[in-house]
């Protein structure tokens, strides 16, 4: 980008509480079949919460990660998802981010979601043009724990839980 840095990204914590209250099909762009990997990680850890997640990777498609069926490509996922978790390098989103807008209609896609270091401001204005809510460089399972109290158990100040009292305004 010219060696000019993009300007930082914020979401309000009411956006992301309530996409991760309200969609409950995920499609994982870069999933692992390698427990190691921290697509295998997120995708483990959001299973136990609830969500479905349904791995996409060419290289795995027809096997099993975690007991779902990986697919090659968002297209070829027969189900309805809400939304795409993109757990690939920066430069694969414009490519996902693309096949996220020609399926959501068909699929019920809402959300596109990078992964921590993920960014693609281009591949985003397409998909928001689309009508789809777009978060970059943030990790859902990340900002799961740290929006339902999850976080503060580790000793991660996450300013959600706390003793004191809170002022009501007036």
């Amino acid at each position: 980008m010219n060696g000019v840095s993009p300007p930082p990204l914020h979401y309000e914590d009411a956006t992301l509480r309530q996409i991760l209250g309200s969609v409950r099909t995920i499609a994982m762009a870069g999933a692992s079949a390698n427990w190691v990997r921290p697509s295998n990680f997120v995708m483990k850890y959001l299973g136990g919460k609830g969500y479905r997640i349904i791995p996409v990777n060419p290289s795995q498609a027809g096997n099993e990660i975690l007991g779902e069926t990986v697919y090659t490509s968002l297209a070829d996922i027969p189900d309805s998802y809400d939304m795409v978790d993109i757990f690939r390098a920066s430069e694969a989103a414009g490519e996902i981010v693309d096949q996220a807008i020609a399926v959501a209609a068909d699929r019920g896609v809402r959300v596109i979601w990078m992964q921590l270091g993920v960014r693609d401001d281009e591949a985003a204005g397409r998909a928001e043009a689309a009508g789809l809510t777009v978060i970059m460089d943030r990790c859902p399972k990340i900002e799961y724990g740290r929006l339902f109290g999850e976080l503060s158990w580790c000793g991660v100040n996450t300013g959600i839980i706390t003793s004191k009292r809170r002022r009501l305004s007036r």
